[in-house]
């Protein structure tokens, strides 16, 4: 049986190596020349995607290429000093197996895992898809698949060809996100630098084996602008309007924007839909269930999501009017919680208000002030994020009878509300 993936980031790769296993020929198509390293942000790795990493043989460089973030300065708008926490307190208080990696690492690792056993056709996409499972592309020659699966992110070409344009599924929550990569002259190592004020919150960061720093901005908007995702010129304005004059550490960040190899930019947006299926066609990740990126905790989202369908594909026989129904039944809890953790978790990194940048701070303070027993249950008290993925659980879907047993659990890290 033959299936064709779109999008070799994350949950592209994952579900490659997990249908490969089950025995299904898998294509996967790029649209990236080679595959990405172009900076990008840390993402988190909580529990599941942890566990499923390692039922893939990989978390030994997961670990190594972690960004070892151990330390968190969070600075108000306006304030003198600094408020220091120990982030090893946050993480061990939120979940029993964590880690933070750069995207474009995990992406590395895991394409690493499949190219051996998977077909990568990069610097190609898809340019339409019939019932029969036809697909044509941009250069390849046209091709039968007997499914296709969309893993091609927020801005889905696949979605956009079965179900409609993107305006359809996508829900604005208010706020934006930019990425810089920068010089790390700030000395960063392990180390990450927030400036919060109403509004607007900018954090910067770096790791020994970077090279190099990272610096996260995001800001609130009543209203989404209407601005192509690829406008990167208009993008760079927006930071510099939201930004100038907050702080010299963010000046400093913002002097880079015409100097910098990696840029990215985007709305903090949400997908929707009734189904992530149509006939020979399903969609995972961001594609399909995106919570909003960088607040919803959507790399692990995509890696359960990746490792279910290819779980239930397998236990359907290929069979995708059986399968694809099942997976997005065993997925829809997920969703749905993860969803409401990124609106609690954007409120609370980006405050609305005054009050909402002081108890930001004051929360961070009484973390640091605790005990490491106190301040843990106070963070599992007062996170939705951590509670909800520490309630979560999904089937083990591995191919071996002998391993069948017991389930892959799910629990939070870093992107706490």
């Amino acid at each position: 049986m033959r299936i064709l993936i779109s999008g070799a980031s994350v949950a592209g790769p994952v579900l490659a190596y997990w249908l490969t296993r089950h025995g299904f020929s898998v294509t996967v198509v790029e649209r990236a020349a080679v595959p990405r390293k172009t900076g990008g942000h840390a993402v988190d790795l909580f529990q599941p995607a942890v566990d499923i990493s390692e039922q893939m043989g990989v978390l030994p460089r997961v670990e190594e290429w972690a960004s070892r973030t151990k330390r968190m300065t969070l600075r108000r708008e306006g304030a003198r000093r600094p408020v220091g926490v120990d982030l090893s307190k946050i993480f061990g208080a939120t979940s029993d197996r964590h880690f933070e990696i750069m995207r474009d690492d995990l992406s590395e690792i895991y394409y690493d895992a499949t190219c051996d056993d998977v077909e990568y056709l990069f610097g190609d996409s898809i340019t339409a898809i019939s019932p029969d499972g036809e697909v044509r592309f941009e250069h390849t020659a046209p091709r039968h698949f007997d499914l296709i699966v969309g893993a091609d992110g927020l801005h889905s070409n696949v979605r956009r060809l079965v179900f409609g344009e993107e305006s359809r599924f996508s829900s604005f929550i208010g706020a934006y996100l930019g990425v810089l990569t920068l010089p790390n002259t700030f000395g960063l190592d392990g180390e990450l630098r927030i400036h919060v004020g109403v509004g607007r919150t900018v954090g910067i960061y770096g790791a020994r084996h970077l090279g190099d720093a990272r610096a996260l901005f995001l800001y609130r908007s009543e209203h989404e602008l209407d601005l192509g995702h690829r406008d990167v010129s208009r993008q760079k304005e927006l930071l510099r309007k939201a930004f100038g004059g907050f702080h010299a550490d963010v000046d400093r960040c913002l002097d880079e924007l015409d100097r910098t190899s990696a840029f990215y930019f985007d709305s903090i947006t949400q997908v929707h839909m009734d189904t992530w299926s149509r006939g020979r066609v399903t969609l995972v990740g961001d594609a399909g269930y995106s919570p909003g990126p960088a607040v919803g905790g959507s790399t692990t989202l995509a890696v359960a999501g990746a490792y279910i369908l290819a779980g239930e594909l397998a236990r359907a026989g290929g069979d995708h009017e059986r399968a694809f129904p099942a997976y997005e039944r065993a997925m829809a809890e997920h969703v749905r919680g993860s969803r409401a953790a990124a609106l609690s978790a954007a409120k609370t990194l980006v405050p609305a208000s005054r009050p909402g940048v002081s108890g930001l701070v004051q929360g961070t303070r009484l973390i640091s002030a605790l005990p490491t027993g106190p301040s843990r249950a106070f963070i599992r008290l007062v996170s939705k994020t951590a509670r909800l993925y520490n309630s979560m659980t999904i089937e083990d879907y591995r191919p071996s009878p002998a391993t069948s047993e017991g389930r892959v659990g799910l629990a939070s890290g870093s992107e706490v509300a």
